[in-house]
């Protein structure tokens, strides 16, 4: 895009933060900076692509039969818009594709970078925990699949990163949940609400990054369909009842289904235990909704009930 780099979208989001963090601020503050990328599409400048030259791109390795010990419930995900790596893999353009992923990701991060710096060198800096992490992962054709909206590892595994007074740095290898964030934020504001929540503090795994937790990571997507990882195991169950397990100390990629293997039904016992046994009905989807963009508003096409987006004065 022939733009300059400050009129892109995320620089915008991120000179917005900055010019916050310059202002003074007279009382605890929570700043949310949504960065865009590397969501579709992946338009940003030039410079990030020259970061990883085309004949640099290491493509995913693919077995040609990585989805025959698959059920046909895993079958349809997996399926589920392949037409945009079809179109990718019939033009010759895979290098190209996951050379635009790898340059959003660089973008986004010089843009987290800006805002950083500008954290660093305000007085907030002493007093202000940093929370980086994304909503979903990416295909970039493991499975047969372009896209998210999936129950395996290359969907559901996303950069957590907390930063908070006091904590010293470490790396963690436990399994742990975007529910926690909200639960561990009370924890270090040692702000008491009362509230039951689903996700529980990581304040102790900020202590102890190798800290006993006996805490799975469940993930749901559509009705019905669930998976729970453990530090060793992914385990997946459909809506029909069809399964799938690999075990990542020495499957990493997904490849080897377990599932039917009956030397694992114990496992497949413990880490059920952490699925849902009633679902709450679905909640309405962005198409079940008309949104007014003059007054930030949402209408429920059906029921007539509107909900605004604007912050209360």
């Amino acid at each position: 895009m022939q733009i300059p780099d400050a009129d892109y979208d995320d620089a915008r989001s991120a000179e917005y933060a900055i010019q916050f963090l310059k202002t003074k601020q007279e009382k605890p503050f929570f700043l949310a900076c949504g960065i865009f990328r590397p969501h579709l599409p992946w338009y940003v400048p030039g410079k990030y692509f020259d970061l990883y030259p085309l004949d640099d791109i290491v493509l995913p390795q693919v077995p040609d039969n990585d989805l025959n010990d698959l059920p046909p419930a895993a079958l349809k995900l997996a399926a589920a818009r392949r037409g945009d790596l079809v179109t990718i893999r019939e033009a010759g353009q895979r290098r190209q594709a996951i050379q635009a992923y790898l340059a959003s990701i660089s973008y986004a991060d010089a843009q987290l970078g800006r805002v950083l710096e500008a954290l660093k060198k305000s007085p907030l800096a002493a007093n202000t925990i940093v929370v980086l992490w994304s909503d979903h992962g990416w295909h970039l054709g493991e499975k047969q699949h372009w896209h998210k909206s999936t129950l395996w590892e290359e969907a559901t595994r996303v950069p957590l990163i907390i930063d908070a007074p006091g904590q010293a740095p470490g790396v963690c290898h436990r399994p742990v949940s975007l529910l926690d964030i909200y639960p561990t934020l009370q924890d270090l504001c040692q702000l008491k609400t009362g509230q039951k929540l689903d996700g529980v503090s990581l304040t102790p795994l900020l202590r102890d990054p190798a800290t006993t937790w006996d805490r799975p990571a469940v993930t749901e997507f559509k009705l019905g369909n669930a998976a729970v990882r453990s530090q060793r195991y992914r385990y997946i169950r459909y809506q029909d009842g069809s399964e799938e397990l690999y075990d990542h100390q020495v499957d990493p990629q997904e490849w080897v289904n377990l599932a039917n293997d009956n030397k694992y039904r114990q496992i497949k016992r413990e880490l059920g235990h952490w699925i849902a046994k009633d679902w709450a009905p679905s909640a309405p989807t962005k198409q079940a909704f008309s949104f007014d963009p003059q007054s930030y508003t949402w209408t429920h096409k059906k029921t007539g009930r509107t909900i605004s987006g604007k912050q209360a004065n």
